[in-house]
């Protein structure tokens, strides 16, 4: 079964909807890798601050299976698609990795160009995944995050789902 890593973002009730995603995507793929949970300011719009963090599950369902459940989640769970691409979110769920796909598979992209582009994306990604290459490089998603260099404030946050702490304030 494919190694598949997930982002998952919100800024509004962003407590609820990442509680409510991590429920939902562990009824349907069973045991979940967590990452912290991270506060990030918005990027590319003014708006309020997101929740950010990234989950890794296997599963034997094709990638447009899960693309199509993760649309038809995001959809039924109020996602906005006729706004800016920039915008806020009540959740935001993107497929970074899919085993060692590479290329452009229909509405997804692999990896996940934001892996590189997003602090909030890459720093949990690292915390989960740090030791392996970034599918089609030979960069270890570690080494991508230290030596990560564009501006972009985030912080972990105290958050816990089901009981368990998946992250505090004072984490580094």
């Amino acid at each position: 079964m494919p190694l598949v890593a997930l982002s998952l973002g919100s800024n509004i009730s962003p407590e609820r909807h990442l509680r409510d995603a991590l429920d939902a995507l562990e009824s349907r793929y069973g045991y979940l890798r967590t990452s912290s949970v991270f506060e990030s300011e918005a990027v590319g719009f003014a708006g309020a601050n997101f929740l950010n963090m990234v989950v890794v599950l296997e599963t034997d369902e094709s990638l447009q299976a899960l693309s199509r459940f993760l649309k038809e989640y995001e959809d039924r769970h109020g996602r906005v698609r006729s706004g800016p691409k920039a915008s806020g979110r009540t959740v935001d769920i993107d497929i970074l990795l899919y085993g060692e796909q590479c290329g452009s598979f229909e509405d997804v992209e692999l990896p996940r160009p934001e892996i590189i582009e997003n602090a909030f994306v890459l720093w949990p990604l690292a915390q989960l995944l740090g030791d392996e290459a970034l599918p089609g490089t030979a960069m270890r998603i570690g080494d991508l995050w230290q030596h990560y260099d564009q501006e972009q404030r985030l912080w972990p946050v105290d958050f816990t789902w089901q009981g368990r702490r998946l992250s505090r304030a004072d984490d580094l």
